[in-house]
Order: structure tokens, then sequence, then C-alpha cells
């Protein structure tokens, strides 16, 4: 029987750092991480897909903004969706054409995804989440009064919207998820922590203006899609201690216990490598293998020669 793996996709796999953000660049960015994910499959693993959709999400507000005098603004999780569905096309497109150069015969499907969270999360009282557009104090302050918008300054880079970021509670769609890559489907899903909703007494859904941590969404997933494997793929080939510092390590393969220590012991940013050591370590807890690795060696990272393995 083969192993469940979800693999978590970085923004760099889509956008890397201070390109220019046309959809030319991106798609060129989606074609390459779709040969290594199609190295995974040919590995004989069945693949679920998820991915981050900040600079996306971000440009969309942006033209929202731009355009808000002609068409009237959509709310966030729709704008979620949206990015969901662009860069969900763009893997399906780019895996297709890959699976069908290398004879492999798997069908891609992307599911747009909702992430259940609680109205009653404490996030909702104390928004910190920053999105879209730098502005100026003086054009932040009539976002405040003029949309009732949150506002933050940013790391002296300009004042920006800042939104609640409530824990996942459930993937709404994890069943349908888990069935088609048990029919041997790659799924892509869950896209940007998926799209917040939340559930009334009766069962109504409803969206929620929310960005979901897409770290903690991927672990969500990976517990409800029953996946052997959870697979966050970033931009260095292994996590360390010590970073910067002339006593840098690499960790390899570790405990959950030792990661717990050097979670405890403050190695890793609360901004990068915090959240994702987290989640590898509470998916590790249920008996499974968790893995941070780069994406160029995805591949490798599975066959245990590459990458930070946490069990």
């Amino acid at each position: 029987m083969s192993e469940r793996v979800v693999i978590a996709l970085g923004g760099n796999a889509i956008l890397r750092p201070h390109q220019e953000a046309t959809y030319e660049n991106q798609l060129e960015n989606v074609r390459r991480s779709s040969e290594i994910i199609a190295d995974i499959v040919q590995q004989g693993y069945e693949v679920i897909v998820t991915h981050g959709n900040g600079p996306q999400v971000g440009l969309i507000l942006q033209q929202n903004e731009e355009a808000k005098d002609v068409v009237s603004p959509f709310p966030l999780d729709v704008c979620n969706a949206k990015s969901q569905g662009m860069i969900g096309y763009m893997l399906d497109q780019c895996l297709k054409n890959e699976l069908r150069k290398r004879g492999l015969t798997q069908h891609v499907v992307s599911v747009l995804t909702q992430t259940q969270v609680s109205p009653e999360d404490e996030a909702f009282r104390q928004p910190t989440k920053p999105i879209g557009t730098f502005y100026s104090e003086e054009e932040a302050k009539r976002m405040m009064r003029e949309k009732g918008w949150n506002m933050m300054e940013d790391a002296g880079r300009g004042w920006r919207r800042v939104v609640p970021s409530p824990q996942p509670q459930s993937i709404m769609e994890a069943e349908t998820i888990m069935k088609l890559a048990a029919d041997g489907n790659i799924v892509i899903a869950s896209g940007g922590g998926g799209i917040p909703v939340v559930q009334a007494a009766d069962g109504t859904i409803s969206g929620v203006e929310a960005v979901v941590d897409k770290d903690r969404s991927g672990l969500k997933l990976a517990h409800e899609a029953s996946a052997d494997i959870f697979m966050m793929v970033t931009d260095v080939n292994h996590v360390f201690i010590h970073y910067g510092m002339p006593e840098q390590r690499a960790l390899n393969h570790i405990s959950t216990a030792e990661a717990k220590q050097y979670v405890q012991e403050g190695h890793f940013s609360a901004g990068s490598m915090g959240p994702k050591m987290e989640a590898a370590v509470a998916f590790a807890d249920q008996g499974k293998h968790a893995i941070i690795c780069s994406l160029q060696e995805a591949a490798l990272a599975l066959q245990g020669t590459s990458g930070t393995h946490i069990s």
C-alpha cells in the first residue's frame, strides 16, 4: 500500500523573492515545482499538495483598492478563493503536462477548500496578520475611519491592514480529498490555509474576514486526510540550530523530544521556521513522520538523504 504524503509548498515555489509578480514568472516557477512533485509521484507516493498564497492575495487586494471607484471590492474570503483557483489552475495544468511527458497516468484535481474556524477564537478580538498594500499613516487612519479596518505599522515599511489569524478547526473537504487521493489522484487543496469559514448551529456556512496560517492548516489537512508523511517545503535543505552563528548546525534525523527542546530554547523565529517546527512536532507526535526540506531536494528527502526528519 502506498504511503500518502502532504506536500506544503512555500511561497518561493510560486513567486521568488524580489521577482516581478507576473503570471509568466509564477507559471514558470510552478512548472519547475511540478517536476519535483512528479518525481515524488514516480516514487509511488499518494500525493496531496497544499500551497501558500500571500503574494497572490496581496495583488488581488491591491487590484481591489485600485479599482474600488469602478468595481465594488470583494471580501477577503472571496479573494482567498480567487487565489486558490488561480494557483490551483497553474499547478493542475503544469502537473498534467509533466505527468504526460513521463508517461504517467494519474489524474490531477484541484479542490476549492474551506477551513472551519471558531467565531470565538481570540484572534478575532486581536487581529495581528498583516495583508495587502502598504499605506502612509494618513492613508491608514482614513482606512480605519472609512472601512473600519484594523491597521498597524509594519517594521518601518509603512502601515498595513491586519486581520485575524484563527486556529483551523477542521478542513471541510477533508473526506473528499482523502477519497480522491486513495483513488490515485494527485490532489491540490487547502491553498493559502483554506478559505476561512464559520458554521452556525443549524449547519449554515459563511465566510469570514481572516487568514488561516498555512502551516497550521497544512498540519490539519495532513491529520484529517490520514497522511503518513507531512512535508513542508521551504528555501533551505535543513533546519538549523544556532542559525547564522559560528556553531550553526544542520538537523538531520531528530526525535520529537529533541525538536521540542530546540523550540523551547528559541532556535526558530516566530515569523519563519518556528511555525513549521511546531507543526512538524505536532504531526510527528501522532506517530507519523514530518520532514522540512528544500523544494529541489524534496524527492531526496523522501529517500532519507536530505532534509530535517522528525519522528
